[in-house]
């Protein structure tokens, strides 16, 4: 899907990793690929994040002037999309909720989210990204990746079969806006992420694939991001543009779970609200993805080995006594 926009209008055109490197299987268990399968090669059209079992955020402006998308596939757990290994799981859309605020060609409201035909089931491979709410500081967090597959429909440019990951750093809102930059198109429910140099560092990811963040005190990290669009990463301060999840949390908790007054049931805040715990998950940089136990086994078993000490010590101090 090319476009064709003036200076300052959104690019989607372009949204690909600059200066990435490829990921081992694994470590971003949360990405999905969006496939159109009438499309040449893997068919991949964009990027996803799960955030639960039958839901996947993604971007509005993938669906531009789409076409019989109940039919596309959602592929989870995929690192090389032309060699899909037996842990991956692949899925239809049953439902394609795209904001009602989003216009084409416009960079506001692009979010959308996809209901798939069956659940998936969380495995080393697939995990559900963690959705932050209202009370995150996302401005703090200071550690980012981008991820995606470089999916693009220029001709100077080539669909990466590995999935590369990139580190990026948040840029202010209103430097991202400022005349020099991106001149006022920036609005309160983007987020800018990138290096003001340009040149051949990282850039967008795959449009609709996460942006993430590694929280401050914990060894997880946050899903704050849906690339949304950008212009020519050579630029300099012109980095790429994201949806801020957190600015459409209540949209997101309405949308997987209606209720007649227009609300999110309970039971929807709470499916949601778990993905907040704070636990590691499969994620750039996490260490102990490649380990057949999970860092959270690790930690229950040190914190059993220290209460079986502390019990031995109390009963040598009672038969001392």
């Amino acid at each position: 899907m090319a476009y064709d926009y003036d200076t300052m209008a959104p690019d989607y055109g372009e949204l690909h990793i600059i200066g990435g490197t490829g990921v081992q299987p694994g470590a971003w268990a949360g990405i999905v690929s969006i496939q159109d399968p009438w499309e040449p090669g893997a068919g991949h059209i964009c990027g996803g994040s799960l955030i639960s079992t039958e839901w996947v955020l993604t971007a509005a402006h993938c669906f531009i002037n789409a076409r019989n998308s109940n039919m596309w596939h959602v592929v989870m757990g995929a690192t090389r999309l032309t060699q899909l290994v037996p842990e991956v799981q692949v899925r239809q859309i049953k439902l394609l909720r795209v904001h009602e605020h989003y216009i084409p060609g416009e960079e506001r409201n692009d979010i959308a989210l996809l209901k798939l035909d069956q659940p998936v089931v969380c495995s080393h491979y697939v995990q559900l990204g963690c959705v932050p709410d209202a009370t995150l500081k996302v401005s703090e967090l200071k550690t980012c990746y981008i991820a995606g597959w470089s999916s693009t429909t220029t001709r100077a440019q080539r669909q990466s079969d590995v999935l590369q990951e990139a580190k990026v750093h948040l840029i202010d809102v209103q430097l991202c806006n400022s005349s020099l930059w991106y001149t006022g198109a920036i609005h309160a429910q983007n987020l800018c992420a990138g290096y003001p140099v340009g040149g051949i560092n990282p850039c967008q990811g795959d449009s609709g694939g996460p942006l993430v963040c590694k929280d401050n005190n914990a060894a997880f990290f946050w899903l704050i991001g849906v690339t949304s669009w950008g212009k020519s990463c050579e630029r300099a301060n012109q980095p790429g543009v994201y949806t801020s999840i957190q600015h459409f949390y209540d949209w997101i908790l309405v949308q997987i779970d209606p209720q007649p007054d227009g609300k999110a049931s309970r039971h929807s805040m709470t499916a949601l609200t778990t993905l907040q715990t704070p636990r590691p998950i499969p994620t750039p940089l996490d260490r102990f993805s490649s380990s057949p136990f999970s860092l959270q086994k690790l930690v229950e078993f040190f914190t059993w080995v220290q209460e079986l000490f502390q019990d031995l010590r109390r009963k040598l101090d009672r038969e001392a006594g």
